[in-house]
C-alpha cells in the first residue's frame, strides 16, 4: 500500500463509499443523537479496518480514469445504502407494529421527543423502539451487517454492472417479509381491541343510558397496558430473533 500513496487513497476512498454510505442509514448509527463528526469517524475507521482485507479487489479498481472512477463512487454508494436500508427497514417495522399497538389500546396522549430522532412519538412507542434497537445492539446485529458488506464485495464486486431491479425486488422483500413479523407482534393487541370493541358496542345497544365512552377507556387502557406487560419480553425476543433470517435471506 505505502508504494502507491495516491492508489491507496483512492482505494480508501472507494472502501468508504460502500462502508460510509451503509453507516448512514443503518439503525443507531444514522441516530440524530449521534454527532456527524462521530459517524464519520466511525465510518473512516471501518474503512481502514476492512481496506487490507479488501485489497485485492478494491486497489485495481482504483486506478481507473477519472470519469470510470466517478461512476464507482456512485455504485458504491447505492450498494451501501442499499444495505445499510435493509436493516433500517425492519427497524422501522418496530415502530410500525408499536404505533399499532399505542392506538389500539387507546395510548394515543400527545407524544413527546423521540429518544432516536427528531419527530414526536409517543411514549409507548419510544420505549419499544428503543428496546428493540438495544436488544440488537446485544445481538451484534452490527457485526453481521459488516461482514455482509464485506462479502457484498465477492457478489456485488466494485465496477460490477449494478442490478437495479434485483436491489428493488430486495428492499420488497425485505418490507414484506417484515411487514408481517411486526403484524404478527402486534396480532394480540388487534384482537384485544376488537374484542374489546365489540363488547363496548353490545353493551351499549343494550343500555344506551350508560356513558360508554367514560366508562370503557380507562378499562381498554387497563387491559391493553396489562397485556403488553405480559407479552413484552416475547414480543421483543421474537422481533431480535427475526432479523438474521431477513438480512442474511438477501
Amino acid at each position: 500500500m505505502l508504494t502507491d500513496p495516491q492508489g491507496s487513497v483512492l482505494a480508501l476512498f472507494l472502501t468508504f463509499c460502500r462502508i460510509g454510505s451503509c453507516i448512514m442509514v443503518l439503525p443507531g448509527f444514522s441516530s440524530a443523537r449521534i454527532p456527524g463528526n462521530v459517524r464519520l469517524l466511525t465510518a473512516i475507521a471501518l474503512s481502514l479496518a476492512v481496506l487490507p482485507v479488501l485489497w485485492d479487489v478494491v486497489y485495481p479498481k482504483a486506478t481507473a480514469p477519472g470519469a470510470t472512477y466517478i461512476g464507482l463512487i456512485f455504485t458504491e454508494m447505492l450498494v451501501g445504502v442499499t444495505y445499510g436500508l435493509i436493516a433500517r427497514l425492519y427497524t422501522l417495522g418496530l415502530q410500525f407494529s408499536a404505533t399499532i399497538i399505542s392506538t389500539v389500546i387507546g395510548l394515543t396522549a400527545p407524544g413527546g421527543q423521540d429518544l432516536l430522532e427528531d419527530t414526536s412519538e409517543s411514549q409507548l412507542v419510544s420505549f419499544l423502539t428503543l428496546s428493540g434497537l438495544l436488544i440488537l445492539f446485544m445481538m451484534d446485529f452490527h457485526h453481521v451487517v459488516i461482514h455482509a458488506m464485506i462479502d457484498s464485495y465477492q457478489t456485488t464486486p466494485v465496477g460490477a454492472l449494478i442490478d437495479s431491479r434485483k436491489m428493488l425486488i430486495t428492499l420488497t422483500d425485505t418490507l414484506r417479509a417484515s411487514t408481517m413479523i411486526m403484524l404478527r407482534l402486534a396480532s394480540p393487541f388487534l384482537i384485544f381491541g376488537l374484542m374489546f370493541n365489540v363488547a363496548i358496542g353490545m353493551v351499549n345497544k343494550m343500555a344506551p343510558q350508560l356513558p360508554v365512552f367514560f366508562i370503557s377507556t380507562p378499562l381498554l387502557l387497563l387491559g391493553g397496558l396489562f397485556l403488553l406487560y405480559l407479552s413484552v419480553a416475547a414480543l421483543i425476543t421474537q422481533y431480535a430473533n427475526g432479523f438474521i433470517p431477513i438480512f442474511t435471506s438477501f
